[in-house]
């Protein structure tokens, strides 16, 4: 065998060799973090309930977060849900959270403190609105809540905002035509359970796993709310153009769902800060936020939705000025 490469088979050595010197740089812009010097200091991360989305996916981000700046300490903070998430940055108690569309929409209209504030970082994943009931209930429409005892959430959640407008949609009223009740996803599957409430509302993402955890050991139904709901629902205002229809896929609850896609409401998640937040941090928060998708997602299932291509739809807030500049530097 000769010792010397033939011509041609050398010219494709250095071709597969310089290709492959290209992929891993580009491998490696993608991964190694942003300019020479990680971003330090504190900032405080609003997230949510006990047995949340919102809770999972910040522990899991701060996680991340101090891989690419180990100098940055990120303090989670629990809240409500996403009325109070939205207000506590907007106000400066926090410095990012992620809240629906629909709450922030409703902090802008309704002119709050600081509210011009607000700018968006990232589209996340969609929130699905679920309406349980235990499977031998009598329950089997958002009309047939009239007069039972229902968990709309806590006062300043997300949840309780979309629950009241789909309970005014078909027509009853939240504070006279049922016992409402301030349960979330921390406390009303167990309440479920005790026969201390006859339904519970929550909307997050796919699945929660405080959900997943009641139905492999107690028998529940998910209750359908369709196009037509949804219809009476967009006729409240203008924030409800954010609700949209979809359908639970049957893979979200197995055991509940029995194989049966759910028609239900679903609205977008955004991952927010403020106009003042520095723009560098924002940009490496951004980029993180992207970058670990999948490895977030290997455990926080609905975060594997998060997309580049659709990160940068942050309605109804501008993007931050250093979350413009990550999407700039990776458009193709």
């Amino acid at each position: 065998m000769s010792k010397v490469f033939p011509r041609l088979g050398r010219r494709r050595t250095f071709q597969g060799a310089a290709v492959g010197a290209v992929a891993l740089a580009l491998l490696a812009w993608w991964l190694l973090p942003l300019g020479e010097t990680p971003p330090t200091g504190t900032i405080v991360f609003s997230t949510g309930t006990k047995r949340g989305v919102y809770q999972e996916y910040g522990q899991r981000l701060r996680s991340e977060l101090d891989k690419d700046m180990p100098g940055l300490t990120v303090k989670l903070l629990s809240s409500a849900g996403s009325q109070e998430n939205v207000q506590r940055v907007a106000t400066g108690k926090a410095d990012f959270t992620i809240a629906a569309a629909d709450a922030v929409e409703t902090y802008l209209l309704g002119n709050q403190p600081g509210a011009r504030d607000l700018r968006g970082v990232a589209r996340l994943y969609d929130d699905y609105m679920q309406l349980i009931v235990a499977r031998d209930s009598d329950v089997h429409s958002v009309a047939d809540l009239r007069h039972k005892r229902v968990a709309i959430g806590p006062v300043d959640s997300g949840v309780r905002l979309i629950a009241d407008r789909i309970l005014r949609a078909a027509d009853i009223d939240p504070g006279k035509d049922i016992t409402p009740l301030a349960d979330g996803i921390d406390t009303g599957p167990d309440r479920l359970k005790a026969g201390d409430i006859d339904a519970f509302f929550w909307s997050g993402g796919l699945p929660t796993k405080g959900l997943s955890e009641v139905a492999r050991n107690f028998a529940i139904r998910f209750i359908p709310m369709g196009a037509d709901l949804v219809a009476k629902l967009r006729g409240q205002g203008d924030v409800t153009r954010y609700y949209r229809t979809t359908s639970m896929p049957e893979s979200a609850y197995p055991a509940a769902q029995q194989n049966v896609p759910v028609p239900t409401i679903a609205v977008s998640n955004l991952l927010i800060t403020r106009k003042d937040m520095d723009p560098k941090l924002t940009e490496w928060l951004t980029r993180t936020v992207i970058k670990s998708r999948d490895d977030i997602g290997s455990h926080v299932h609905s975060a594997q939705l998060v997309d580049l291509r659709t990160a940068i739809y942050t309605d109804p807030l501008a993007l931050h000025e250093g979350a413009r500049r990550y999407y700039r530097s990776v458009k193709p």
